[in-house]
């Protein structure tokens, strides 16, 4: 059987935590690293909006198309979940699906705007920074609740590493980037560890390797975690 084809960014946030999933659960693919300037047809075909990531998985004869990352996520999670992300209490859960639903609607909306004010003239860029840390602001009061309750290191959810981060550290990660000088030096001290472990996790270096762009007939690039 075909293994799955992952159409992928390198540094698209989306692509960034579905490529994360897929090597936690061990999951072997082909990878598809594609330009956003000159889109593969074959992506296209199989996923018209034209955004990455985008995973084709065979089933016999036919196949099923994902085009959202986290139900890739889930996808690669249904395969193999070995630290058990998404075994949580009910609580917890309900908390991670809340802060990911707001990492996914206004904070990335004022991410966008605050990474390219140029696009976005109706306000400074220092007006959409204060409004992406909103949330900033709730993921640091959660990282210090979980530092008073846990003797291990803090993440969001739990005192493991769990699908919540996962979903949440490309963004946080591509807002400190915007002016990472101004980051370090504000006070969100828990959240700058919180990034700090995830930018240097073997999981996040594995995923960042750079590869050519993927061009219709080239030889495969597998990936084996």
């Amino acid at each position: 059987m075909h293994l799955p084809i992952l159409y992928s960014f390198r540094r698209c946030p989306y692509a960034i935590r579905a490529r994360m999933a897929l090597a936690y659960a061990g999951v072997s693919y082909e990878l598809r690293e594609v330009s956003l300037k000159n889109k593969p047809k074959e992506m296209l075909d199989i996923s018209p909006k034209g955004t990455t990531p985008v995973m084709q998985i065979f089933t016999g004869q036919d196949f099923i198309v994902l085009e959202e990352s986290l139900d890739i996520m889930n996808w690669a999670l249904q395969q193999h979940d070995p630290l058990n992300w998404r075994d949580l209490p009910e609580q917890s859960i309900a908390i991670a699906k809340q802060l990911t639903n707001t990492n996914d609607q206004e904070f990335k909306r004022a991410l966008d705007r605050y990474k390219y004010p140029n696009r976005f003239p109706e306000k400074m860029q220092e007006d959409y920074r204060q409004q992406a840390e909103e949330f900033l602001q709730v993921l640091e009061l959660q990282l210090q609740q979980r530092s008073r309750t846990e003797a291990a290191h803090n993440f969001l959810i739990s005192d493991r590493q769990t699908f919540a981060d996962i979903a949440i550290f490309p963004f946080v990660r591509q807002f400190a980037h915007v002016d990472m000088d101004w980051f370090l030096s504000s006070s969100y001290e828990h959240l700058q560890q919180w990034l700090k472990w995830h930018e240097t996790s073997v999981m996040f270096e594995l995923v960042m390797q750079k590869f050519p762009v993927w061009i219709s007939d080239q030889e495969a690039i597998v990936i084996t975690p």
